[in-house]
């Protein structure tokens, strides 16, 4: 009779696994801490949240897997590849800026936020981020998704007596409560069909499917994507976003548009891509579709937002990320239809790397600049030049770099690998809206740019930077430039065999 018990290569699961014990240690450690000392927990959160990106270095030599079948030690439910770490280094490393953020976000808030709680909730949410891309079953799919997900809606609704806050939390809990619900009667047909969990193994089943369970597999598959669609806030599954995000602390609003979009899309290309790939039919076309209308609607809305309404910019950028989602999922829909599945893939990866830094910098200037202008309405941001020079060109290139203008190279070559993928993948009426919405978003990306610089209406507003803040728009600030001078290295971090 063979053994059950398996081994757990601890070395593969440290990653996710120190950000929820750290997570867990900061939650006890707020219990004794006096009130003068709880600024502590937010440094060793950071100091956590970066021993784990630093985790990911010793994983680099080679695939690893664990809990794998005993029967079948190829199929297993945890593993580490190149995929896996790129969206894991894009997770942690977006968790660890927008702590940073965070740190100031806390001490400005004036007890407005519960230390403990919050650190707590944003480890647990990365740890389950983290774990997500390494997921190889629909039910470790699942857990990682929820795991990052459910604290980050009591994050969004954290703040004490604020209205807003708790109906932004109430209007993201309830739409993904459902898109859940969703997802998980997607899977369960797919299990039906199949009779397994694991990626591998419902790739090789679906195929040979009895015929009269075609149509339960089929709608398997559309609400398994449906559940997807939703954390990836692709139309018209997008409405929570704008409220979300002006609801909900500014550094939590950075990293919902970021690490939840990589926990989105991760879980959305290990469904198709891995573990449907015969289904490319049903959610090629599909996909196709929601970019389009996603990256259309996206654009359109951050271009009606007007400049003297309360958190106008919070909303531009919120809804600039809805249209990034768009741009995100053309790649993913080209992979249905292309030979070169994987390299359809990288240009997505690739993508979300470019956005993460970029849109992660642009939050940090909107988070300083709020600490002095609360309403954060994009005419406060007129005549930034003449008080903070240096903010207001990292914007303008944070921006410039989200339109793909020069000097922000970067922005344009992942647009050009996302407008290739489309090409290659004969989806030519796609790379058509993709052309048309990017020059859609010049438009409002170079409004905002010239405001930065034009003259200010009364005496300039200081803005004394906090250290933490500083060092966020620091670390995005040197990324961009570093890939505006090479984004070769981008494509070469994603490249060479993703799966």
């Amino acid at each position: 009779m063979s053994s059950v018990v398996q081994s757990v290569d601890w070395l593969a699961i440290a990653p996710p696994t120190l950000a929820a014990v750290v997570g867990l240690a900061v939650l006890v450690a707020d219990l004794f801490t006096t009130e003068r000392n709880k600024a502590l927990l937010g440094w060793v959160s950071v100091a956590g949240l970066a021993a784990s990106t630093l985790l990911l270095l010793p994983l680099l030599d080679g695939d690893r897997s664990t809990f794998c079948l005993t029967g079948d030690p190829g199929v297993c439910s945890y593993t580490v590849d190149r995929f896996t770490l790129v969206i894991q280094f894009l997770v942690l490393g977006g968790a660890l800026l927008a702590a940073l953020l965070s740190v100031t976000a806390l001490k400005d808030a004036d007890k407005g936020l519960p230390e403990g709680e919050y650190w707590f909730l944003l480890l647990s949410s990365a740890a389950g981020a983290a774990l997500l891309p390494a997921s190889r079953d629909l039910a470790t799919l699942i857990v990682a998704l929820e795991v990052a997900s459910l604290p980050a809606f009591a994050l969004v609704g954290l703040r004490y007596g604020d209205r807003k806050s708790s109906e932004a939390a109430l209007k993201f809990f309830l739409s993904s409560v459902t898109a859940t619900a969703v997802s998980l009667m997607g899977i369960s047909f797919v299990y039906a069909s199949t009779g397994t969990l694991y990626l591998t193994q419902v790739a090789d089943r679906v195929q040979h499917v009895d015929g009269q369970l075609h149509t339960l597999t089929q709608t398997g598959v559309v609400l398994t994507l449906v559940g997807f669609a939703f954390k990836t806030a692709a139309v018209p599954f997008h409405f929570w976003v704008p409220d979300t995000y002006v609801g909900a602390p500014l550094p939590i609003a950075a990293y919902l548009s970021v690490v939840g979009k990589a926990v989105g899309f991760s879980g959305l290309i290990l469904v198709t891509v891995v573990a449907l790939p015969s289904y490319a039919d049903v959610w090629g076309p599909a996909l196709a579709a929601l970019a389009a209308l996603t990256m259309t609607v996206g654009n359109v809305g951050a271009l009606r937002q007007q400049a003297t309404r309360a958190y106008s910019a919070v909303r531009l950028l919120a809804w600039s990320s809805v249209g990034q989602a768009g741009y995100l999922l053309v790649p993913i829909a080209a992979a249905a239809y292309s030979e070169d599945a994987e390299g359809a893939i990288g240009s997505t990866v690739a993508y979300a790397l470019m956005y993460a830094a970029v849109n992660l910098g642009a939050f940090a200037v909107a988070a300083l600049v709020g600490r002095t202008r609360s309403l954060n309405r994009i005419t406060d941001y007129r005549g930034l030049y003449a008080s903070n020079p240096l903010a207001a060109l990292l914007l303008a290139f944070f921006l410039l770099c989200l339109a793909g203008l020069p000097p922000g190279i970067i922005g344009l070559f992942a647009k050009v690998t996302v407008f290739s993928a489309a090409v290659d993948a004969g989806l030519g009426w796609l790379a058509v809206v993709m052309a048309v919405n990017v020059v859609i978003a010049l438009f409002y990306y170079l409004q905002w740019t010239a405001l930065l610089f034009r003259a200010p209406e009364g005496e300039p507003v200081r803005h004394r930077v906090p250290a933490p803040l500083t060092a966020a728009i620091a670390v995005t600030a040197i990324l961009g430039i570093v890939l505006s001078g090479a984004p070769q290295m981008v494509l070469r971090f994603t490249d060479t065999a993703l799966f």
